[in-house]
Formats: structure tokens, sequence, C-alpha cells
């Protein structure tokens, strides 16, 4: 259950600052299990029907999600840092199926979206609950609406977490 939200929206990055009613070992795992991620991933009315994980450093994902109207966006990305149940840090990237890098136009987007963005997931034990700050970085030329896409989308995920955490 959640027990409290915090963004901030600033040029060049995204921080989400939520509070989860669960452990600490069990957020990180929402975040490194296909699984898990699965339950999850993406905003509200979207799905995740791929997900493919290699987690180690300098290991690679491949994940999908899929809007409500049967479109499909892909991100990869390689893990720069692992430290279970603390820390995570891994590049973003708009993808093919295939995980080829590409850029954002190749979903209609349209602005100058960077080919690859910085995640940085850090994991609090509080009082038995998980405090997360999620950074989600190198958004330098991207809109303030293109941010607050993001947010909003972000914030719709940690939604859907918070469900699938409650119940595991």
């Amino acid at each position: 259950m959640e027990t409290g939200t915090s963004s901030t929206l600033q040029k060049g990055e995204l921080m989400i600052i939520r509070t989860f009613d669960a452990p600490r070992e069990e957020v990180f795992r929402s975040f490194t299990e296909c699984d898990r991620m699965k339950c999850w991933w993406g905003p509200r009315d979207y799905s995740a029907p791929s997900c493919t994980m290699d987690v180690r450093e300098g290991g690679r994902y491949l994940n999908s999600m899929r809007s409500s109207d049967g479109h499909e966006y892909w991100s990869t990305g390689v893990f720069r840092e692992i430290h279970a149940p603390d820390r995570l840090v891994m590049t973003d990237c708009f993808a093919d199926e295939n995980g080829n890098v590409v850029p954002a136009s190749h979903y209609g987007m349209e602005g100058d979206w960077p080919l690859e963005m910085l995640l940085t997931v850090t994991l609090e034990e509080q009082d038995g609950k998980t405090r997360l700050t999620l950074r989600h970085s190198g958004l330098d030329k991207i809109s303030d609406a293109d941010r607050e896409d993001m947010q909003q989308g972000w914030s719709e995920s940690l939604d859907k977490l918070e469900g699938c955490l409650s119940r595991h």
C-alpha cells in the first residue's frame, strides 16, 4: 500500500519518491525478475507481454509494453550497477522487438529525445516499508510536456507495482 509519493520535474531529470508497504527485497525483485515486472510494467491500460533480463553488471534487458489498442513499445538497456537490494542503475533506450536501439520517432514521438537515458532506482528500508527513489535522467532536450507525460507514465506504473506487491 502506498504511503507517500512525491515527484520532481526539472530540466534533464524526472525524480519520483514513493513509499511502499513492502519489504525492500520484494520491491527490488519487482525490478529484476521478469515474471514480477510483467505484472506492473507500463502505464494504466498497458500490459507487458515480453521481458528478458540478464541481471548482472553489463547484462542487457529487453521489455515491451502494449497499449490497449495493441501498439507495442520496446525498451532496452544495460545494467550498469546492481547492489541488491539497495540500488539499480541501467541505461534506457527505445528499441525495436530485436533489441536494436531506435529513435523515439520510430514510435511516432516528436521532439529531441536522446538515444540513451539513465534510470537509477534506490531503495531504502524504513520501518518495514520501502522508500523508492526513481531518477530518470538524460532528458535535457525533451519538452516539458514530454517530461510531464513520463511522470504520469511512471506514476501509473508505480500504482500498478503497488497492487502487485500487495498480492505477493
